[in-house]
């Protein structure tokens, strides 16, 4: 196992991905990206779920009656997936070589983990390509944001001065030996335009929640449900996506 493949494995060994977003500030995430993916979804539509992590959208999308194939790259995700459903179809692979499935295969493909940890360029970019190749419809791909992670980890959290050093003269990180790479929204349009891709809709998956966990997390039903509503209709609104933590573009083939 190479490094970076451990190193991942031994994160995921201790971080709950599932108990991230079941908790209140989770849960905005969750529901965002699932209204926004149904929105694009036929009926019998097929779907790869690509980095799907311990399988919280595959198995969603299974329960909705639709055929998802997962793609997983570190061993204790697949286990927690495989525990929750053992017919789940899993394969273990990183999203830059998904050699082992046919062009157009599926109809939409979902990419919510993969630009997370993929920190090259041009790793990114392969990911996007092979995730163009295999689907025939639309691609889902989320971004964790430069700026959210600035102001919550060197600020809010406190860790300026140990980072200080990984932070360039615009503040964007550069930290070659982290798990997790940060991207801005020229990040984002750059890859778009390299891959080739046509930017169907982007909206944030999270906005200020990931700033207000403590507060969202006890909120009662009916102001918890006021705050959905408000992200909802507020979560494409360009000057608010860049300081959301996740920020996901809805992409499609050029036409020919």
């Amino acid at each position: 196992m190479d490094n970076f493949k451990q190193r991942l494995t031994d994160f995921y060994n201790k971080f709950n991905e599932n108990k991230r977003l079941d908790h209140r500030h989770g849960q905005v995430e969750f529901l965002t990206c699932t209204k926004y993916i149904k929105e694009y979804l036929k009926e019998n539509d097929t779907i790869i779920d690509i980095g799907a992590g311990p399988g919280k959208y595959t198995i969603y999308f299974k329960n909705e009656g639709h055929d998802v194939t997962a793609v997983e790259y570190v061993r204790p995700n697949i286990g927690m997936l495989k525990a929750k459903d053992p017919s789940i179809k899993v394969v273990e692979t990183s999203a830059t070589d998904l050699s082992m499935f046919k062009d157009n295969e599926f109809d939409v493909a979902i990419l919510f983990g993969p630009m997370y940890h993929l920190y090259s360029k041009e790793d990114k970019l392969k990911a996007l390509k092979e995730a163009k190749r295999i689907t025939k419809k639309y691609i889902f791909v989320s971004y964790i944001m430069n700026d959210y992670s600035v102001i919550r980890y060197a600020f809010v959290e406190d860790h300026y001065k140990e980072i200080k050093d990984k932070l360039d003269e615009s503040y964007h990180i550069d930290d070659k030996d982290g798990l997790f790479f940060q991207s801005r929204i020229e990040d984002m349009d750059e890859l778009n335009e390299l891959a080739d891709l046509k930017l169907v809709k982007r909206f944030a998956a999270d906005g200020p929640s990931d700033y207000m966990r403590p507060t969202i997390n006890i909120m009662d039903d009916e102001t918890f449900k006021g705050f959905i509503d408000y992200h909802l209709k507020t979560c494409e609104r360009k000057e608010l996506l860049g300081a959301s933590s996740h920020v996901v573009d809805i992409l499609e083939k050029r036409s020919a």
